[in-house]
């Protein structure tokens, strides 16, 4: 399975975004598609997750009630709607695949290159 992460740019503080994730070969009802980010000089952290068959979703308390993940079977792709977007928020973000509903980078894995989000003040 390939993962291409697209949809970054430069917005405003307050602004939304969606971010997409394109799922290139076969996928299973049990697959868990995450995103992460990435801000410079900082780790790597948790963002939200989504099991491709039921559905079922998490989220990082840093965008818990600001941003929603989904996913469109048929297209194979998956989103994170981002909301209220804050200075914060900047860092490269990144759509990855793993076997369980988990918050652990260790975990997850197809990492691909992302997409930028830079959110300005």
């Amino acid at each position: 399975v390939q993962l291409q992460a697209s949809g970054g740019g430069l917005v405003q503080a307050g602004d939304s975004l969606t971010l997409s994730c394109s799922v290139a070969g076969r996928t299973f009802s049990s697959h868990v598609m995450g995103w992460f980010r990435q801000a410079p000089g900082k780790e790597r952290e948790f963002v939200a997750a989504i099991r491709w068959g039921s559905a079922s979703t998490t989220y990082a308390d840093s965008v818990k009630g600001r941003s929603t993940i989904s996913r469109d079977r048929p297209e194979n792709t998956v989103y994170l709607q981002m909301n209220s977007l804050k200075p914060e928020d900047t860092a490269t973000y990144y759509c990855v695949k793993a076997n369980s509903l988990s918050r652990s980078e260790r975990d997850y894995y197809n990492w691909g290159q992302g997409t930028q989000v830079t959110v300005s003040s």
